[in-house]
């Protein structure tokens, strides 16, 4: 038989966070689902106990839908806010923006209004930039406004953010969305529950995420009203992202919900973001890293601008994303299983690699 293993398991690296592998709990919960037959397409008793557990975690009633992945989950769940003549207002780095080829618009056929952001985040000032024409029918109407917790640029909304602009937002007759791909990430550095950065301050559907914070694969798309069920579940069927064997993803979630798991893996990640920020912060304080941070490191992301000449020969030992080239911008991601090793090894070969550039 030919070996099945086909890399090196002590490759360690940055580049994101769903590069990491699967969480024990959360494979041992795949195990265990595994046996015997279970009726398909979200019909088994897993996915039933799974809109317990999201009830009892969001702390109201509220209707969860397994979806395969974070792209589908946002496409399902903005399509189900809108209609067909709809907008949602997003930050110009938004993923839904910038990084999911238009699957908004081609998929579910909503306009998006992007608004510049100094951090990532909105705010009711940046979201009335957008916020007008209601009256207009020459224009896309603007009826969601999504936010992305934590931001692209690694920021985290406070709760008293968070409710600001959901106020304004609903104030507007507006609904509100968050994109939480790693909004487990926002609630551990925020030491709050993750009812208290959704259902608490207002969020009206929520994009859930758990194949960066230990999943094999999965988000869900939750929402806090329960009469959006019908809608919710015809467009996941229509949008490609109903799963026949449901009973897998929903046993990662609800392994990911049980005992306060995402907030150990997420805090983890963001444990060891912040050490990698102090460590790097040493080497450069001793003259041996050559480095600035253009943001705060709040959750699991540390950007950093550095010589493309040093980062360039750092990533042929360790993997991390080149943000933004033009101003020698990188991106170091941490996960639920980065060690603290990992994070020494790297600063190491940083500081060899700032030799040998000669820098």
């Amino acid at each position: 038989m030919a070996p099945s293993r086909l890399h090196d398991p002590h490759r360690r690296g940055f580049l994101s966070d769903n590069t990491s592998g699967v969480h024990p709990d959360v494979m041992a919960a795949i195990v265990d689902a595994n046996e015997g037959h279970q009726p398909s397409y979200g019909a088994d008793v897993y996915t039933e106990r799974l809109q317990q557990v999201v009830a009892e975690t969001f702390g109201r009633p509220a209707v969860a839908l397994p979806v395969f992945n974070g792209t589908g989950a946002n496409v399902v769940g903005l399509q189900s806010m809108l209609s067909r003549w709809g907008a949602v207002i997003c930050a110009a780095g938004a993923h839904v923006n910038v990084d999911e080829n238009a699957a908004p618009e081609r998929m579910a056929g909503l306009k998006l209004l992007p608004v510049m952001t100094p951090d990532g985040k909105l705010t009711a000032e940046l979201v009335d930039r957008e916020a007008w024409g209601a009256d207009d029918f020459h224009r896309a109407q603007p009826q969601v406004v999504s936010l992305t917790q934590s931001s692209e640029l690694g920021t985290v909304y406070t709760l008293d953010e968070l409710r600001a602009v959901s106020d304004h937002v609903h104030g507007l007759g507006l609904r509100l969305h968050v994109d939480g791909s790693r909004l487990s990430n926002a609630a551990a550095a925020l030491g709050c529950s993750l009812a208290a950065v959704t259902s608490e301050v207002g969020v009206d559907v929520l994009s859930f995420g758990g194949t960066k914070n230990g999943l094999l694969y999965g988000e869900c798309v939750v929402a806090f009203d329960p009469g959006a069920a019908d809608a919710l579940v015809r467009l996941r069927k229509m949008d490609a992202q109903l799963s026949s064997k449901m009973r897998f993803l929903s046993a990662q979630l609800i392994a990911l919900l049980t005992d306060d798991l995402w907030r150990r893996n997420a805090g983890h990640a963001n444990e060891m973001a912040t050490l990698l920020r102090e460590r790097v912060e040493g080497a450069v304080a001793a003259g041996a890293i050559e480095a600035t941070f253009p943001r705060p490191t709040e959750a699991n992301e540390v950007f950093v601008r550095a010589d493309t000449a040093v980062t360039d020969l750092l990533r042929t030992e360790f993997p991390f994303e080149t943000w933004d080239r033009s101003v020698g911008e990188v991106r170091f991601v941490c996960s639920f299983d980065t060690t603290e090793s990992d994070v020494d090894e790297l600063v190491r070969a940083w500081q060899e690699c700032q030799q040998k550039a000669g820098r």
